[in-house]
């Protein structure tokens, strides 16, 4: 009987020691910026024997928050005017706030693309008009995003010749295929899919500026300014004036600690690598992993980053 105790507090000790913190990132389509950076940050947080992180596919920032919210996402990466209209019911999710929703980390900046053939002969926004557009599928981030841009501009998304809702991974091709003019992509620069696109034919980039974007950008504080420099994709031959937010990675209340300071440590412990490991990464700082961030921290990063010296 003695023996059998031994064996079985033995067995219970190997179990606990063996335990793991099974977490998942939900991030984008495959040829976007958030399915590599989450790919990365679940390689990084592997180093952790107590953690195990694995990457999905997904329909990008409207599904990652709502699918975190329905645990069936531990961490998602989420734009953070989607996260600010969440947190707070504004906006597609009026009448719908959600106060557990919260915030690990902001990852980098994303800049709106609005990327045409330049067969369409489209130099500007007001040039949409009559034209096959995809303005992005259904609940995602570009969709929201875009549309906003548009009603600042007083554009009848309804004079488009065509509102497109394929998903970005499939808008290259439909380009190439004269299937579309043009798409939006809200995205950290340089991206595969933007990439792809100007290697199959001339593409331009139109620019987003002007006193209604000012406007917008006084009334939804979560926007910035930003520019996509001349020559990050073949045939922009100029810098584009644009407006961006920040890719957010969030959780809810109710992620255990371990969990999300396995996450935040692991991009800490290793930041030289963590910024090597896309472009995207390269400007970030550690102090702009506490920049954009539209819903509170969760205690256990707000522990982290207390503890690196970047909060008070």
């Amino acid at each position: 009987m003695k023996k059998t105790s031994i064996i079985l507090s033995g067995l219970l000790l190997v179990t606990t020691l063996g335990a793991k913190e099974f977490v998942s990132i939900g991030t984008g389509g495959m040829t976007g910026t958030y399915y590599p950076i989450g790919g990365a940050i679940c390689r990084l947080a592997n180093k952790n024997p107590e953690i195990k992180c694995s990457v999905q596919s997904t329909g990008g920032s409207v599904y990652n928050v709502n699918n975190v919210l329905k645990k069936e996402l531990t961490f998602g990466f989420v734009q953070s005017d989607v996260v600010y209209d969440k947190y707070n019911g504004k906006g597609k999710f009026e009448g719908a706030a959600d106060d557990k929703l919260r915030s690990v980390v902001s990852i980098y900046p994303e800049l709106l693309a609005f990327v045409v053939s330049k067969a369409s002969g489209i130099q500007n926004i007001d040039d949409l008009a009559g034209k096959k557009y995809n303005v992005g599928n259904p609940g995602s981030g570009n969709e929201v995003t875009t549309l906003a841009v548009l009603k600042a501009k007083n554009f009848n998304v309804d004079s488009l010749g065509h509102r497109g809702v394929l998903t970005v991974q499939e808008c290259p091709h439909a380009l190439k295929d004269k299937k579309i003019d043009g798409y939006s992509f809200m995205v950290g620069h340089p991206t595969a899919n933007i990439t792809d696109a100007a290697n199959s034919m001339p593409i331009d980039i139109l620019d987003i500026s002007g006193d209604d974007i000012d406007a917008m950008i006084e009334q939804f504080p979560y926007f910035a300014k930003g520019t996509i420099a001349k020559g990050t994709y073949i045939g922009v031959d100029k810098d584009v004036q644009s407006i961006g937010v920040k890719a957010v990675l969030v959780t809810t209340d109710q992620t255990s600690n371990e969990a999300v300071k396995g996450i935040v440590k692991a991009i800490l412990d290793n930041f030289d690598e963590y910024k090597s490991l896309h472009p995207a990464l390269s400007t970030v700082t550690k102090e702009s992993l506490l920049e954009g961030l539209s819903a509170p921290l969760h205690p256990a990063a707000e522990a982290v980053f207390k503890e690196a010296g970047l909060l008070q």
